[in-house]
């Protein structure tokens, strides 16, 4: 037993407020017809769905069964719609790329029941409202009242206490919704049903109770009903079954809706691929790329290491920032220019840089960097130290000894370093192409191919480049 008590229903989108109940109520008997007559917008189709559980009541009550529900929540609202209430539809709402078996089968599926017995109640479903023979067809092979059976059947098979159908027969011909109509009165011998009409001949022929709507509240009601007062003690509200269906059953109907549309899946399937490979193609080139300059920048640190000497001066004082300052004393040697005074200045550029020269204190940072108080060594391959100290190489030649390196070449010609361009000209000249080789040999052994001989191992071992 149904009892509406007092609901009330308001729709809001902004500023606009629709009120489509106003205060309804309806008792409802366990077994009934109940036609539900009035023009559009009158709130039919609103107290069918707050019957059924699709929409929720703003004021009022809806008692199931002795039962308040205006404290269910989502859980329960879902296990009523799904083991009490049996919805017909005028757009029928049936999957068209299923059978007829399989589109009643569906009901069945959030219940638990087996693939068998799920089988066996569609099938006898099928029959009772005469489709026993088309079970296996597609629902675009049936007639219009062939498919609204497909739908009283499927909202049959799950034995709902209550049957609700929206126009059920606005989109039939004659003839036909009479047959659905006959059906449904039958269906009336041991449930409730709740029809929704704009027909009122067909509700004045079939229907055993007729409640007419206008404005959301309710003109007539040609055979009202006052339950007898239930001892609320009595009614207990528990679980009707359910609420959703299996991760397995939902993994089996979703493997069943790719299967049935095979060349939409294929074709999903294949542009899915070619956007992740893709992706996967310009992550991989961009690895690629960053993985390449990052090894480029290692072998041109390697080859061009960064320096720390025990003196620096600052080169931007070759680069005047500013006028120069008249001199008292013009310079012989100084660079002069004549301005429209006739004031004579002069630029100190070595001068000055030489004054800017700085001395860096190399056994202490040495000590530092030595003493495990600094992370540098997490962000460099390795530190070397160089004390620009230069091999005596001699070669023996008809047993006189003769010094190869450095070379003494330009000081056998009569040049040292204490005769000025000399000396200048002897150092740019030098041969000294010995250098130290650092301590880790894959810094230098990434840059070489290795033609002859082996990789030094001792400290009197040299590479010959």
């Amino acid at each position: 037993m149904l009892q509406i008590k007092n609901i009330s229903k308001t729709y809001r989108t902004g500023s606009l407020v629709q009120k489509a109940l106003d205060g309804v109520s309806l008792n409802l008997r366990d077994c009934e017809f109940v036609a539900i007559l009035g023009q559009s917008g009158s709130g039919k189709t609103t107290l069918l769905n707050i019957i059924g559980g699709l929409d929720r009541y703003d004021k009022g009550n809806l008692i199931i069964n002795g039962v308040s529900t205006r404290k269910y929540n989502s859980r329960d609202w879902d296990s009523y719609r799904n083991h009490t209430v049996g919805f017909v539809f005028q757009s029928y709402n049936l999957i068209s790329h299923q059978t007829v078996l399989a589109n009643v089968e569906l009901a069945l599926t959030i219940s638990g029941i087996s693939r068998r017995q799920r089988t066996k109640k569609a099938a006898e479903a099928l029959k009772k409202v005469g489709l026993g023979e088309h079970m296996h067809k597609k629902p675009s092979q049936l007639s219009g009242g062939q498919m609204q059976r497909v739908a009283i059947a499927r909202a049959l098979v799950n034995d709902p206490d209550v049957l609700l159908a929206d126009e059920p027969t606005g989109a039939l011909d004659s003839d036909t919704s009479l047959q659905v109509m006959d059906l449904l009165k039958e269906v009336a011998k041991d449930r409730l049903v709740v029809m929704v009409t704009h027909n009122p001949e067909l509700a004045e022929q079939y229907a055993t109770r007729i409640v007419n709507l206008r404005d959301g509240k309710i003109l007539s009601d040609s055979d009202p009903f006052e339950p007898e007062k239930a001892n609320a003690a009595q009614a207990v509200h528990r679980n009707m079954g359910k609420a959703s269906m299996s991760f397995l059953t939902a993994l089996m109907l979703s493997f069943n809706n790719l299967w049935t549309k095979k060349a939409r899946t294929i074709l999903v399937a294949f542009a899915g691929s070619i956007g992740i490979i893709g992706i996967a193609m310009i992550l991989s080139l961009s690895n690629g790329v960053d993985r390449y300059i990052h090894d480029v920048e290692e072998e041109t640190l390697q080859s061009y290491p960064l320096q720390i000497t025990d003196t620096s001066f600052n080169l931007s004082s070759f680069m005047p920032t500013e006028s120069p300052a008249p001199s008292e004393s013009p310079s012989e040697d100084s660079t002069a220019a004549e301005t429209e005074n006739k004031d004579v200045r002069e630029w100190l550029t070595v001068t000055r840089m030489f004054s800017r020269v700085s001395n860096n204190d190399l056994a202490s940072l040495r000590y530092y960097l030595e003493s495990g108080q600094t992370d540098v060594y997490d962000h460099v391959q390795s530190i070397e130290y160089d004390y620009n100290l230069s091999p005596l190489i001699y070669t023996l030649r008809s047993g006189t000894a003769r010094q190869v390196n450095p070379d003494r070449s330009f000081a056998a010609l009569g040049f040292n370093s204490s005769e000025g361009m000399s000396g200048f000209l002897s150092a740019f000249s030098s041969t000294d192409t010995f250098h130290v080789m650092p301590a880790r040999a894959e810094l230098y052994q990434s840059q070489y191919d290795l033609k002859a001989g082996h990789w030094p191992e001792k400290y009197n071992e040299c590479v010959l480049v």
